[in-house]
This record gives C-alpha cells, sequence and structure tokens, in this order.
C-alpha cells in the first residue's frame, strides 16, 4: 500500500496496535461464525446472510491490511525531545485569533491521533499546516473553509 510514514505517540500507536490485534483476532473470529452459521442455513446461491458475512468479511480484511500498513510505517515520537523553538508535531500552542482575540491551546499530533474535542488537531489540517514551523510572536495567515484568518503564536510547549 502507501509508505508514507506517520509519527505516533507512545499511547496513539499502542491504541493502533490494540485495534488491529483485536481485529485479527476477534473480528476474523466473529466472521468465520457468521459464514459458518450461514453456510448451514442451505443453498448458498440463494443466501443473503450468506453474502452479507462474506461482504463483512472483505471490510474485516481490508481494515486489517490498512491497519498493518499504519503500523509498520509508524515511527514513534519521543516526547521528551521536542523542540519548543518552533511548531512542529507534538508541541502544544496556544494561539490568537488576531480578529476577535479568541485563545485557544492545541497539540499537533498526526492525522490518526487527531480528536479535536480533546484539542489535538492533525499537522495535515489547514491550521496545523499553517502552524508549522511558526515561533512564539510569529503570525500564521491560515486559509480555512471560512477564509483567511491570522493566528499569532502565543506559546509553545512540550
Amino acid at each position: 500500500m502507501s509508505k508514507k510514514v506517520s509519527y505516533y505517540t507512545k499511547d496513539g500507536l499502542d491504541r493502533l496496535r490494540n485495534e488491529l490485534a483485536e481485529l485479527k483476532s476477534k473480528g476474523r473470529a466473529d466472521i468465520a461464525r457468521q459464514i459458518a452459521e450461514a453456510r448451514d442455513k442451505g443453498d448458498l446461491s440463494e443466501n443473503a446472510e450468506y453474502d452479507a458475512a462474506k461482504d463483512a468479511q472483505g471490510h474485516l480484511e481490508a481494515k486489517i491490511a490498512q491497519l498493518e500498513d499504519l503500523v509498520s510505517n509508524a515511527r514513534l515520537l519521543d516526547e521528551n525531545n521536542i523542540d519548543t523553538s518552533k511548531v512542529s508535531i507534538l508541541s502544544k500552542v496556544t494561539i490568537k485569533n488576531k480578529k476577535n482575540g479568541a485563545s485557544v491551546t492545541y497539540t499537533l499530533v498526526s492525522e490518526e491521533e487527531a480528536d479535536l474535542k480533546a484539542g489535538r488537531i492533525s499537522t495535515m489540517s489547514p491550521i496545523g499546516k499553517g502552524l508549522l514551523g511558526k515561533k512564539k510572536g510569529e503570525v500564521a495567515k491560515i486559509q480555512t473553509p471560512a477564509g483567511e484568518i491570522e493566528f499569532e503564536v502565543v506559546n509553545i510547549t512540550a
């Protein structure tokens, strides 16, 4: 599949590995059971349950392949070695909207670990991309779906 390297925190990579292990063991066992039950009901050519179980198996195997690809290209980030002189992945950055004065703090993470409710935004998001490499006091002009917004980098921590 892809050879895109993704960077993860220890917790993020552990979650990914646990999900993969769960799908390989429990997920495959559940699908095998569903296929066996459907097969026991008779003629497979007109058995909608069997077709649905085989489709579910295909989706499960695709998800497993995707997760295996992600894990094989994952790199673990050492949170102790984060450069706080500029915004980078795993930086905790406080920004201020220059127009309305609202401040917000985000941690920049990989796409797979992003969770806006938890204050974790992807480095691939418009705001994440716009902040990367900025230093404290710099203003980032970021093109968002709502138009261009100026954010001042107020603070950067690890």
